[in-house]
C-alpha cells in the first residue's frame, strides 16, 4: 500500500508530520491493506491564520483493486482529528462495500444451486 500525504501552504509539512500519519494510516488499514493499492491524503487549513474551530480538513482517496477510488472528508478543530474521522469514514465505506460484495456472492450462489428438498416434504 503506497501512502502519498499532501499539505496546503498554510500546513508546514515535515519529515515528521509525514511519518506521524503515515505510521497512522497504515495502523488503522492494517487489516484492509491488502485490498488498497494507494492512499493519497491532502490535509488543509481552511482558515489558514485565522483561528477558528473545525477548520482543518483531511481529504482521503483510496485506491481499492479492481474498483473506483473512494474518497471521503472531515473537518475537525485538529490535523490529527480530521485525519481520525476521515480513517473511520473510509474504514466504514470500505466495510459496507466489502459486504455488499459478500451479499451478492451469497445471492449469486443462492439463485444457482438446486433447492434441496427433503423426503418428507414431496
Amino acid at each position: 500500500m503506497n501512502i502519498q500525504i499532501n499539505t496546503d501552504h498554510n500546513i508546514k509539512s515535515n519529515k515528521t508530520l509525514i511519518a506521524k500519519f503515515s505510521n497512522i494510516i497504515k495502523s488503522a488499514l492494517s487489516r484492509i491493506s491488502d485490498h488498497i493499492t494507494s492512499v493519497q491524503v491532502h490535509l488543509s487549513d481552511e482558515d489558514g491564520t485565522k483561528k477558528s474551530n473545525n477548520d482543518k480538513r483531511c481529504m482521503i482517496e483510496a485506491r481499492l483493486e479492481g474498483r473506483q477510488p473512494i474518497v471521503v472528508t472531515d473537518s475537525a478543530a485538529t490535523l490529527n482529528q480530521a485525519l481520525d474521522g476521515a480513517l473511520d469514514k473510509l474504514l466504514n465505506m470500505v466495510e459496507s462495500i466489502h459486504g455488499r460484495r459478500r451479499d451478492q456472492r451469497n445471492r449469486n450462489t443462492e439463485q444457482s444451486e438446486p433447492e434441496l428438498k427433503f423426503p418428507d416434504e414431496e
